[in-house]
């Protein structure tokens, strides 16, 4: 038995291969029995939220299409016919139970953007404090790139793992058709063995990801265990599990030795830099010398004009924008103090020169630490 400790905020990610029906494009008897599960789980566990994949699963039937579409004006489509039958039928399951289900559909620009994060998050926790279900998913009608990350989430584990951070999730709890994370690839080595606890996600547990099998889905297993990292660093125990036994759910919460159960979160977790590092859309970049590297990643120090090295793309002051190496390795992402234009002027100069540079009195720095997240 583990010892799982108490859960008061719940998140619930469940993929399209979960869900789909290879007839009906929604297999509603599964919907029925998760619904079921989180409706007694509730009287525990007061603050639950599904970030449901399935929309195109549930559309590309109905459209006529035998196979996922590949084409992204598909995939749209599919989406906007399938959303409306994924809700319809959790909204049936949940109204057995006198629970609310309520859409809310999110693109990555809404995360990016400071306000609305800060607006969806109000949403979510009245959602949650009336007692209702919040069932999230990827707004594919409009996200342009799957749908891949600059646009979108890439996937709904990672989608899963943002929203953890973002109503500050005891527990992200990923359902998938697998039963766990394995050693190897159990359809192909039959001596994989199920890791039951990972107590620290490292390079060498990453490495035993593999990719997608499904035909219905964006995400594998090294989806899931990205979104676990972030998941991690934003102070939630993670969980993935065989979804297709609904009642998986509650045997993990209880301590019972199913799926693989991530089980050390970061502590106090700074919720604006990880912000900062995974919800943000860069509109450009800064290259760095060594020695503000070093300071940056040895002292988390502020980024100062003379450690600039080049500046990409075009900014304005208040944007976020990667900071890289002069290799190009990512390091961090940051609020800008600086235009793109301006920086180019400063880049490589004392803080003490820039307002004989730029004729006004600027900020010391080009991004703060408080205002910086790293990778």
């Amino acid at each position: 038995m583990r010892n799982i400790p108490k859960i008061n905020n719940l998140i619930i990610k469940i993929g399209s291969n979960i869900l789909a029906d290879s007839d009906k494009g929604i297999n509603e008897s599964r919907v029925q029995a998760i619904a079921d599960v989180i409706a007694r789980l509730k009287n525990d566990i007061p603050n639950i939220t599904i970030v449901s994949s399935g929309a195109i699963a549930a559309g590309f039937k109905l459209l006529g299409f035998k196979n996922r579409p590949k084409e992204i004006v598909d995939k749209q489509a599919c989406a906007s016919v399938g959303q409306t039958q994924l809700m319809w039928y959790y909204e049936q399951a949940f109204v057995k139970h006198n629970i609310h289900a309520a859409q809310i559909l999110i693109t990555k620009s809404d995360f990016s953007n400071r306000r609305r994060y800060l607006n969806a998050r109000a949403t979510l926790a009245r959602l949650l404090d009336l007692g209702a279900i919040p069932i999230i998913n990827e707004n594919d009608t409009v996200a342009a790139n799957e749908l891949k990350y600059v646009e979108s989430f890439g996937d709904n584990d990672n989608l899963g793992a943002l929203v953890a951070g973002l109503i500050e999730a005891d527990m992200l709890m990923i359902l998938s058709d697998v039963d766990g994370l394995y050693t190897a690839d159990p359809t192909k080595d039959p001596s994989a063995k199920l890791l039951y606890d990972v107590a620290e996600l490292n390079n060498d547990i990453l490495k035993l990801a593999g990719q997608t099998n499904s035909g219905v889905g964006t995400g594998g297993m090294r989806s899931k265990l990205v979104a676990a990292e972030k998941a991690l660093a934003a102070g939630a125990y993670v969980a993935i599990l065989n979804g297709k036994d609904p009642e998986n759910i509650a045997k993990l919460l209880k301590g019972e030795m199913v799926g693989t159960l991530f089980s050390a979160p970061t502590p106090s977790a700074d919720r604006k830099k990880l912000w900062l590092s995974y919800a943000t859309i860069p509109q450009g970049s800064i290259a760095i010398d060594d020695g503000a590297k070093k300071a940056l990643l040895e002292k988390h120090s502020s980024l100062l004009s003379s450690g600039v090295v080049s500046v990409s793309g075009k900014f304005h002051a208040g944007d976020a924008v990667t900071v890289v190496d002069v290799d190009g390795a990512e390091l961090a992402m940051g609020r800008v103090r600086y235009s793109s234009e301006e920086l180019n002027k400063i880049k490589g100069k004392k803080s003490a020169d820039i307002e004989a540079i730029l004729g006004v009195k600027g900020s010391s720095c080009v991004i703060h630490c408080d205002e910086m997240g790293f990778y």
